[in-house]
């Protein structure tokens, strides 16, 4: 059974910052690109960052320089260290799984407060 698991989110004022952690079993992780995608009420899910196999990354514009996507394949997790926080950086926040299939994790919300 393939289980993505999000952790992490929570409540932080502007400019603060959280780590999301997206833990993984059932699949062979080191295989499987990873992407972290969030989506705001009445908004559509995007994508923010992600990460291929090989290490390579990718982010959003509105990302850029200040979140920071990385892999832990000993330990099937991906991570997504965010600083510098924007109140439009809250959404929930859900991890993916991509190689051949697509799996997703169930989100967590990131609140981002004034």
């Amino acid at each position: 059974q393939v289980q993505l698991v999000e952790s992490g989110g929570g409540l932080v004022q502007v400019g603060g910052s959280l780590r999301l952690s997206c833990a993984t079993s059932g699949i062979m992780f080191s295989r499987y690109n990873m992407g972290w995608y969030r989506q705001a009420p009445g908004k559509q899910r995007e994508l923010v960052a992600f990460i291929f196999s090989s290490g390579t990354t990718n982010y959003a514009d509105s990302v850029k320089g200040r979140f920071t996507i990385s892999r832990a394949n000993a330990k099937n997790t991906v991570y997504l260290q965010m600083n510098s926080l924007k109140d439009e950086d809250t959404a929930v926040y859900y991890c993916q799984a991509t190689w051949g299939n697509v799996y997703w994790g169930q989100g967590t919300q990131v609140t981002v407060s004034s």
